[in-house]
């Protein structure tokens, strides 16, 4: 059975570019119905692509489905022989690994739930969500020992995925490859015959609890249904004209969040793909080696990684020439120059890649506009944890997909501007589909205050869709700062401008006393490169000339309303989400400090 297209709907008033009093349809195909648990989406494809390479790490030998299906299998046996049932909670602490995987859907096979725990959070963060969920269980890695060593909760088993054996004598571990040796020793036959059995799990199952890392506020615990997760996994293959078994997708970012377990985990496993995890920090040596190997087709980044690239490797390459600067003024011959370093960029990425998903983010519009100009194949795309979390992206190819939106609607999830402002068009968004939470654990009030009556998830972003059904982002509804003459000032649009400087790494802009100001975390390396040698007054003289001066230019670029009255320097990196979203809630203007 096929599904219809959904309706992307704008409620009580227009864009400039809408067409009034009309509903803006998707324009995507309908896609096939999919299963409803991520246990059938796995046995499904391990069944139908049994003998295709299904996950492992860079540069070593692959699980085969068949190899994937079983283990799966025998170590949901084995943990429900060591006493895991439905409605239990198992936590995951770790890096990316295919034993990641391996645990995440055994867990949920037995009707149990899932914590996956960002590797990046402090350890308060993490004895606050291990205290608040009350694992027995845990999975995890070296590099995340030292947060669990004074947790208060009491862990009664402890596993590290990557079989690192603690000498400290201050908890006990078992290594994952023992663990799972005896899980294949006692019903890897078993599996392999596809003779056991398990109760049911149905599609409102809850699969996952995951902790926001919100830009807006603190830390809720999303509940995503084994039905969320799979919606989210179908959707996600529409925006992509065609997936085929065998493709390679290398995943460089954390499989803890939706973004990537969505995209870079079921959506591969649902199409019959290998799924290729770094292993190591991305770096752009570590990149390149891995897939000049590997050859990826299909990729996740933030805009933070193809941004820096942009900063560090394509706009220097031609400010440096006094030839491309010239021609690079011009469109057409601007074009010509791009689509050359375009063919490198993906030369770097081993010549194979068709498509790149940057998402969890915005990006930058410049960076955008070359990567179109240059022909480079991506798309982007917008979601949140509580959509599980694909909303708008793509889909890929289609013409209409406006520079500086985030796409159409994904297929299966509604669109709308919630009471949009009858001259710019511009409201919250508003979404709906079966990718939607079923709310935050232990928080009625702002479940209440995030979903509808009627099931639309409140954003919190605000936005409006245009013409061809766009949707563009403009900021965070709790960011917009409202000065004191009525204006909303969109402080993101500002700080793209800002970050597109070569010398800045990142910026927040904030209101002091009615007026606007910008602060800056430069990029030292860049700063010490054109300071060699200079005394410290000299270095200090030279970022004081170079924020003025960009102060200035950015301010001939905005709005009056949004002009800069300074901008100051900042000396360490802003505190930022799992995404690289710094965290606005907790800067202002009274309490930062250079």
């Amino acid at each position: 059975m096929q599904t219809q297209p959904e309706v992307v709907e704008q409620s009580q008033g227009q864009s400039q570019d809408s067409v009034p009093g009309q509903p803006v349809k998707e324009q995507l195909p309908a896609i096939q119905e999919n299963p409803i648990t991520l246990n059938d989406l796995v046995d499904i494809s391990c069944r139908k692509f049994r003998k295709f390479s299904a996950i492992g790490m860079a540069l070593e030998k692959p699980l085969s489905y068949k190899e994937f299906h079983e283990r799966i299998l025998a170590l949901a046996a084995y943990l429900r022989e060591q006493g895991i049932t439905a409605g239990d909670r198992v936590a995951l602490l770790g890096e990316n690994s295919h034993n990641w995987g391996t645990v995440y859907l055994a867990v949920v096979r037995l009707g149990a739930a899932t914590v996956p725990i960002f590797p990046d959070l402090p350890d308060a963060d993490v004895h606050h969500i291990l205290g608040e969920m009350k694992c027995d269980f845990i999975f995890i890695t070296q590099r995340q020992m030292e947060k669990i060593y004074d947790c208060k909760q009491e862990i009664h088993r402890v596993i590290t995925l990557d079989d690192y054996r603690d000498d400290t004598g201050l908890i006990e571990v078992e290594p994952f490859s023992g663990f799972l040796g005896t899980a294949l020793a006692k019903y890897g036959e078993q599996a392999r015959d596809e003779l056991l059995e398990f109760d049911p799990v149905d599609t409102d199952n809850l699969a996952s609890i995951l902790y926001t890392s919100g830009t807006s506020g603190f830390s809720k615990a999303v509940m995503l249904s084994h039905g969320n997760l799979c919606a989210n996994a179908n959707s996600a293959s529409g925006i992509i004209r065609s997936v085929p078994p065998g493709w390679v997708f290398l995943s460089v970012l954390p499989i803890s969040h939706t973004y990537e377990f969505t995209v870079g985990f079921l959506l591969p496993l649902l199409k019959g793909c290998r799924i290729v995890y770094a292993g190591k920090t991305p770096t752009p040596a570590v990149l390149q080696r891995i897939c000049s190997k590997e050859k990826p087709q299909v990729m996740l980044v933030v805009p933070l990684i193809i941004e820096k690239i942009f900063k560090k490797r394509i706009a220097p390459a031609v400010e440096k020439s006094k030839i491309l600067s010239f021609f690079c003024r011009f469109s057409l011959s601007r074009k010509v120059i791009y689509r050359k370093i375009g063919a490198q960029l993906s030369g770097f990425f081993g010549n194979r890649l068709e498509v790149m998903g940057i998402g969890g983010a915005a990006l930058n519009p410049e960076v955008e506009r070359f990567l179109r100009e240059a022909a480079f194949p991506f798309i982007v795309g917008y979601g949140l944890t509580e959509a599980s979390p694909l909303l708008a992206g793509g889909p890929y190819g289609d013409r209409t997909v406006r520079l500086g939106s985030t796409g159409k609607p994904v297929p299966n999830v509604k669109i709308r501007i919630d009471d949009p402002h009858p001259e710019t068009g511009i409201g919250e968004v508003l979404a709906q589909g079966k990718n939607i939470m079923q709310g935050y654990l232990n928080d009625p009030e702002a479940t209440k205050e995030t979903l509808t009556e009627d099931g639309w998830l409140r954003t919190g972003d605000i936005g409006l869709i245009d013409r061809e059904g766009n949707l563009h982002i403009k900021g965070r509804s709790k960011s917009v700062i409202v000065l004191s003459n009525g204006e909303n000032v969109f402080p993101e649009a500002i700080e793209h401008k800002i970050n597109a400087y070569p010398f800045v790494v990142e910026s927040l802009v904030v209101e002091n006393r009615g007026m606007l100001e910008a602060w800056v975390y430069p990029d030292y390396e860049f700063i010490d490169s054109k300071t060699e040698g200079q005394s410290r007054a000299q270095r200090h003289q030279y970022i004081s000339g170079l924020m003025e001066e960009m102060r200035s230019t950015v301010n001939d670029q905005v709005s009056a309303s949004s002009r800069l009255s300074r901008i100051l320097e900042r000396r360490e990196p802003f505190v930022k989400t799992a995404t690289h979203k710094i965290k606005r809630y907790l800067y202002s203007a009274d309490n930062m400090h250079v």
